[in-house]
Parts: C-alpha cells; structure tokens; sequence
C-alpha cells in the first residue's frame, strides 16, 4: 500500500467514525432531530374536567426524546386534551375531557412532519 493511499483510508476511517458517533446520539436524543438537545421540559396540562375518554395514536417517524416533547406538546394544545408519548410503542394516549376528533388530533402531530398510522 502506497501513501496516498493510506492517507485516503485513513480520512474515510475518520469520516465513517464521526458519522456514526453523530448516529448515535441523534437516536439517544442529542442530535440535530427536530432541533435536538433542546433541554426545555414538556408542558405539563392536567385535564380541566374529568376524563370521559382516551385514544390510542399510532405514529410513525419519532426517533428521541425531543420528538416526544414535541408530540406531546402539540396534543397539549388541544383544548381539552391531554397526550402521553410511548416513544418505544411509536404511541400517543390521549386523554380528554371534552369530544375531541381524530382528525384534530391528527392535524396536530402530522402539522410537525410525524404521520398517524391509526387512531383507536
């Protein structure tokens, strides 16, 4: 092996290990995925009312915990509603004290670029 030719292997090495050092931390959460490494806590909202009902959001496309507070944030501006994002489950519970839609719930986190597979 010539020099130049280690001195190109040795450059793709580096590369390839800085790629997956940002690969890993942007699906722990400290990356650039939807603005991550934000340290702002979710809103916390209690229903005003008692709960008359729940629905389960299926959601494709949130990888770190700043997806989830992101989601979360989003149902939290519905009047009325409350969400809780299992980020393992790709799920929002949505708790409400009021008829809330499928389809507002649904505007609310496909408005951040996520899709809703399902709402039960």
């Amino acid at each position: 092996m010539n020099m130049s030719t280690f001195i190109v292997l040795a450059v793709v090495i580096v590369i390839a290990a800085l790629a997956l050092k940002n690969s890993i931390g942007h699906f722990k959460g400290e990356g650039g995925c939807c603005g991550g490494g934000e340290t702002i806590l979710p809103d916390h909202k209690e229903l005003d009312g008692p709960k008359i009902g729940e629905k389960t959001v299926h959601i494709e496309g949130m990888h770190c915990e700043n997806c989830k507070r992101r989601v979360e944030r989003a149902i939290n501006r519905i009047d009325g509603a409350v969400g809780k994002v299992n980020l393992k489950k790709k799920t929002a519970l949505v708790s409400f004290d009021r008829a809330v839609s499928d389809e507002e719930i649904r505007k609310a986190v496909e408005d951040l670029d996520y899709k809703v597979t399902g709402i039960e």
